[in-house]
């Protein structure tokens, strides 16, 4: 029987950072009309599979680097009487906070040059929709290797329920997951959602039964008071 070696956390490290790189770069490369047909797509199949609309607040991110644009949705969520927050950095190694976003409000530059909404209150988002570079079968997503997402999940008791969201290409065997890595409770893409179970997850245990692909009742049973402040 042949033997897998284990790569070490350096090894894993760097292998992260090549694929990344490469995930990237396949993205960017695809012509926008074909990415924004991919983009609208999966937009379909993450409405189709997860009632939005029951969450009082819904965690979204502002696109970056040929990312789906999420901005329409939110701006329906808006309109159906949710809030939206985008995630800001507060800290180096910290969690990242959730400030409520509309497309009315000012906006000033966080990391990486992103645009996050400037003095709107913080919100505490039962739901994130979380951004895929790349992602494996178990569920766990490769991201840009701040850790941001990881430590946000991992900080808050009960965990956010956690979407990542992406285009096929970012599809991988594995991330070689670490110990600190948190895995999202589904995966969207544009050929389909997939549900995964993660300890801890917000979603009360009936709604865990169900399928991640079910109809837009999925979440009917889920409160829609805001959950509280981050732990």
């Amino acid at each position: 029987m042949e033997v897998v070696r284990v790569m070490t956390r350096a090894e894993t490290m760097t292998w992260r950072r090549e694929t990344r790189s490469r995930l990237i770069e396949a993205r960017l490369a695809v012509p926008v009309d074909e990415r924004e047909r991919r983009a609208t797509r999966a937009l379909a199949v993450l409405t189709e599979a997860v009632e939005l609309t029951r969450f009082s607040v819904i965690g979204l991110y502002w696109p970056f680097r040929g990312e789906i644009d999420l901005r329409p949705l939110a701006r329906s969520l808006i309109a159906s009487g949710t809030r939206v927050g985008l995630p800001v950095v507060v800290a180096r190694d910290e969690p990242v906070e959730f400030r409520e976003w509309a497309p009315d409000v000012p906006m000033t530059r966080g990391v990486w040059n992103i645009p996050i909404p400037d003095g709107t209150p913080t919100v505490y988002p039962a739901c994130l929709v979380v951004p895929l570079v790349g992602f494996d079968g178990a569920g766990y997503r490769l991201g840009y290797g701040g850790g941001y997402y990881d430590r946000t999940l991992a900080a808050r008791r009960p965990h956010p329920w956690a979407i990542g969201l992406g285009f096929d290409l970012g599809r991988l065997d594995t991330i070689h997951p670490l110990d600190h890595d948190v895995p999202m409770d589904g995966i969207v893409t544009e050929s389909g959602a997939t549900r995964h179970d993660r300890v801890g997850s917000a979603v009360p245990d009936p709604e865990r039964e169900a399928g991640f692909a079910s109809p837009a009742c999925l979440l009917s049973e889920l409160p829609d008071t805001d959950p509280g402040p981050w732990r």
